[in-house]
């Protein structure tokens, strides 16, 4: 996930650098005559690279303009309290003042998607970003689980 401004740019340039490579590819390898299917199977995991990091790409652009993923059950709470930290403008050292820690702690909370973390932090978090969570629930979800068990 791409969490700061400066690593945004660095993508835009590795993808347009990476996708020059791979044009540069192709073309060398089809003119030393090499069958499609094999520049292909050749050229697939520079593809994917490029694919997987222009979706990154994709997915800072859409929280900078405050399109944030949902959450289920709170999986993804992490990435949603990055993305309201990029969308907010704020630095990992800004935040980190701002909850009275040290920047590298953030750093760490970051890049573990704040994983372990308890309730409390977060919405201490949440408190520092200006931002808050509304949740819902739906109790028409069906525990599939205990479906299974009843059929048994």
């Amino acid at each position: 996930m791409i969490k700061t401004e400066s690593e945004y740019r660095k993508a835009v340039v590795k993808v347009r650098e990476e996708r020059q490579r791979i044009e540069g590819e192709q073309f060398r390898l089809k003119q030393e005559s090499v069958p499609d299917d094999l520049i292909n199977l050749a050229l697939d995991p520079l593809i994917s690279f490029m694919l997987q990091l222009e979706e990154e790409i994709q997915f800072y652009e859409r929280i900078k303009r405050g399109v944030f993923p949902s959450l289920n059950n709170l999986g993804g709470i992490g990435n949603l309290l990055v993305a309201l930290r990029i969308n907010k403008g704020i630095s990992q050292k800004d935040l980190a003042h701002r909850l009275g820690v040290k920047e590298s702690q953030i750093s760490r909370d970051e890049k573990n998607e704040y994983r372990g973390a308890s309730i409390e932090r977060v919405s201490e978090v949440l408190k520092a970003l200006g931002a808050q969570v509304v949740s819902h629930v739906n109790t028409e979800v069906r525990d599939v689980s205990s479906l299974a068990e009843a059929s048994a």
